[in-house]
């Protein structure tokens, strides 16, 4: 929320990018750093969209001069979006940065986990097969090798392709989709949230959707657990661990991009609050020049 200034005003978020490059990112180079520097300056404005926005739907027009500068920084991050090309050119750039000249998607990843448990495992009958949610994404045909014993539903905010289902996850009703799914994948979903709290929440959703032992696949840029200022991969393993997950595997290397985990569905035990309240608020955890990757029960 934007802070009183006696002296002068703040600058919005986008001043000081706007002389760079950053919007020729889509329609320019496709190499691997223009790449990740659209995705990152997407990621930045769209959390502080969020911020500016619940912002002015609460008290903003309250403090009336606050609630000005609130807009027009909210206009410039608007037109700053819309500059780049919105959320279709942020997943181009998404797709660019997981084609096969790039060591290609994280379902990779996720198969290999799979392979290494010993799936897949044959069905005699399509209705055998495993029903698989797949988060996010932005090709229809990820798990196609798999056909024979996946059963894939694909679904993102704004489909790029008719076969995948146009679908906010946190807006699934998780009443009607209870106990439905084998394994869901949240690869690079978690991270594109804004809130902290629907983070948590988007995790808690998942186990309660997943099929008792039944599988989630969480993928994640390797700074949001090694240089967070709330977020190490000891929080990340209690968090999952009191939402009733069990670790089966992990993959990262230092100095490298992503950490991948690969959990199982444990039975839902009662909790006293006691267990859920290192995860309730921001408990700064490093010191130093780190980022504000959180994720909160």
């Amino acid at each position: 929320m934007p802070r009183a200034r006696k002296s002068r005003r703040k600058v919005p978020v986008t001043t000081a990018k706007r002389s760079g490059n950053v919007t020729a990112g889509p329609s320019g180079s496709s190499k691997p750093a223009a790449t990740r520097t659209v995705i990152r300056r997407f990621h930045v404005l769209n959390r502080r969209q969020t911020q500016l926005q619940k912002f002015l739907g609460g008290d903003g027009d309250v403090l009336s001069t606050l609630a000005r500068d609130a807009r027009e920084e909210l206009e410039a991050i608007d037109q700053e979006i819309a500059d780049m090309g919105g959320l279709e050119a942020y997943q181009k750039m998404s797709v660019i940065g997981q084609g096969n000249d790039r060591g290609g998607g994280t379902e990779k990843i996720l198969l290999e986990f799979l392979e290494e448990l010993g799936y897949p495992k044959s069905v005699e009958d399509k209705d055998q097969r495993w029903k698989v949610l797949d988060v996010g994404a932005l090709k229809p045909d990820n798990y196609a090798s798999c056909k024979s014993w996946m059963d894939v539903t694909p679904i993102d905010l704004h489909s790029r392709h008719p076969d995948i289902m146009e679908q906010d996850f946190l807006r699934l009703d998780e009443d009607e989709d209870r106990d439905r799914w084998d394994l869901i994948s949240l690869s690079l979903v978690v991270n594109f949230v804004p809130e902290p709290k629907d983070r948590g929440r988007m995790l808690k959703m998942a186990h309660t959707m997943l099929r008792p032992n039944q599988f989630l696949f969480l993928a994640l840029p390797l700074p949001c657990i090694m240089n967070s200022r709330y977020v190490t991969p000891e929080y990340l393993h209690g968090l999952m661990t009191t939402l009733c997950y069990t670790e089966v595997k992990t993959r990262w290397k230092d100095g490298g991009k992503m950490a991948y985990w690969l959990y199982r569905k444990a039975e839902h035990v009662f909790k006293p609050d006691s267990e859920f309240a290192p995860y309730t608020k921001k408990t700064v955890i490093r010191q130093g020049n780190r980022n504000n990757f959180s994720i909160l029960l």
